[in-house]
C-alpha cells in the first residue's frame, strides 16, 4: 500500500494560452481573455496513469477543485484532508500539504507550476518531514527539477518509484518575466523520486547564435508567415529580421519581397491562429537543459496553431550537446505522438543535426 497526498492548483497554467506567461496575480485577466483551466485535465491524465499501474494506492486529497473533484471523476477511493473555499490560494495548497505531513504520506503528488512547487517544498520543510514530492507539470513556466516530463509519467513514477534523491526547486519573478527579464532563483531543495522521466532544471545560459540567426534571416521566403517563439535564440533571429519582438512571448511576422511585416506581437493562441494562412511556419528553440520544444513557456503555440503550420526547430550546438533528446507536451496526446520521431534541428547558417523527439 502506498499513501499519496494529492493536491491540484486549479488555476495553474491558465495564463499560458492567452499570452500572460504566468497566472500569479493575473487570474481575473486570464479569465477575461477567455482562458480555460488547464490543471484539471493534467490531473486526470496523471490519475489515469496512476490507476493503470494497478499498484495499491491510498489517496489523501485536498477538497473541491484542489483534488477531490477530479479524483472522484477518476473513480479512486480517497480521504479528504482539507476544505478550501471556492477561490483558492497558495495558502490552501500549504494547508493541504501540512495535513498530508501530519497524517503521514509516502509522497506528495501536486499539479501546478514552479510557484506550487515552492509552496509544497517550503511547507514540507516547515513540517520537518522528509516526504518526497513530485510535480505534474501544469504551469506556464517550469524551471524546477521536481517535475515529471508529462502527467502520465508522473502517475507511473508516483506508483513505482523505489528511491529518492535531492533536487532543486526554482522559481522566477513573473512580473520581471513578463517584461523580458529572466532570472531563476533557487528556492529550496526537495526529495524527489528517482526516475528517467524527470525533467532537469532549466538552464539559462547558452552559446552565440549570431551565425544561426543570420542563416535563418537569409532563408526566409516572401509570402510565408513565421510564428516565432520565445527565448534568446529566437530573440536573436527577430533582431536579425529587423523587428523588436517580444523576448518571452510569441510573435507573428510575414516576410515580404523586401523586409517584412509584424502581424502580432506577444500574441495569445487565438490571435496567433487568426493570423495564420496556408503558408505558415512555427519556429521554436528547445529549452536548455530540458529539451522541451512545446509545452513549457510557449503554450500560446496551441495544438490548433501547430496543426496548421510547418515546424522548424533551431538551437545552438552547445544547447543540443547538453540536451540529448527533444520533448513535447502540448496537452494533445495525438499531436504529441505525431510530433515524436527524428527531427532536423538547424544549428548554424546551413548546418542541421538530427535529434529525436521522445
Amino acid at each position: 500500500m502506498r499513501r499519496v497526498g494529492f493536491v491540484v492548483n486549479p488555476i495553474a497554467g491558465m495564463g499560458g494560452r492567452v499570452g500572460l506567461k504566468g497566472t500569479d496575480g493575473k487570474v481575473a485577466e486570464a479569465r477575461e481573455r477567455g482562458a480555460e483551466p488547464r490543471a484539471p485535465e493534467r490531473a486526470r491524465e496523471a490519475l489515469q496513469s496512476l490507476a493503470a499501474t494497478e499498484v495499491d494506492i491510498e489517496l489523501l486529497v485536498a477538497g473541491g477543485a484542489m483534488g477531490e473533484t477530479v479524483v472522484t471523476e477518476a473513480g479512486f477511493e480517497y480521504e479528504t484532508v482539507s476544505d478550501p473555499p471556492g477561490e483558492t490560494s497558495a495558502a490552501d495548497t500549504r494547508d493541504a500539504v501540512r495535513a498530508f505531513a501530519t497524517t503521514g504520506v509516502d509522497l506528495v503528488l501536486f499539479v501546478g507550476g514552479d510557484g506550487t512547487a515552492v509552496d509544497v517544498a517550503e511547507t514540507l520543510a516547515e513540517c520537518n518531514r522528509e516526504i518526497p514530492m513530485l510535480g505534474v507539470p501544469a504551469g506556464v513556466k517550469i524551471y524546477s527539477s521536481v517535475f515529471a516530463v508529462s502527467p502520465r509519467a508522473a502517475g507511473r513514477i508516483a506508483a513505482t518509484f523505489e528511491r529518492t534523491a535531492t533536487r532543486e526547486v526554482n522559481d522566477i519573478d513573473e512580473a520581471a518575466y513578463r517584461s523580458g527579464e529572466v532570472t531563476s532563483e533557487l528556492k529550496g531543495l526537495a526529495e524527489v523520486p528517482v526516475a528517467e522521466e524527470l525533467q532537469s532544471s532549466k538552464q539559462l545560459s547558452g552559446g552565440s547564435v549570431a551565425t544561426l540567426a543570420a542563416g535563418v534571416a537569409a532563408d526566409v521566403e516572401a509570402g510565408v508567415t513565421y510564428v516565432l517563439g520565445p527565448g534568446s535564440t529566437l530573440g536573436a533571429i527577430k533582431r536579425e529580421l529587423g523587428f523588436d519582438g517580444s523576448p518571452l512571448g510569441v510573435d507573428v511576422w510575414r516576410a515580404g519581397e523586401e523586409g517584412g511585416e509584424l502581424l502580432v506581437r506577444d500574441g495569445s493562441a487565438d490571435e496567433i491562429l487568426d493570423s495564420l494562412d496556408e503558408h505558415s511556419v512555427v519556429m521554436v528553440s528547445p529549452i536548455g537543459g530540458q529539451g522541451f520544444v512545446f509545452g513549457r513557456g510557449n503554450q500560446q503555440l496551441s495544438p490548433a496553431v501547430l496543426r496548421q503550420s510547418g515546424i522548424e526547430i533551431v538551437a545552438s550546438r552547445s544547447k543540443l550537446d547538453d540536451i540529448g533528446v527533444l520533448r513535447v507536451d502540448t496537452g494533445d496526446r495525438d499531436l504529441d505522438e505525431d510530433l515524436r520521431g527524428w527531427r532536423k534541428v538547424r544549428i548554424g547558417r546551413v548546418e542541421r543535426r538530427l535529434l529525436k523527439v521522445v
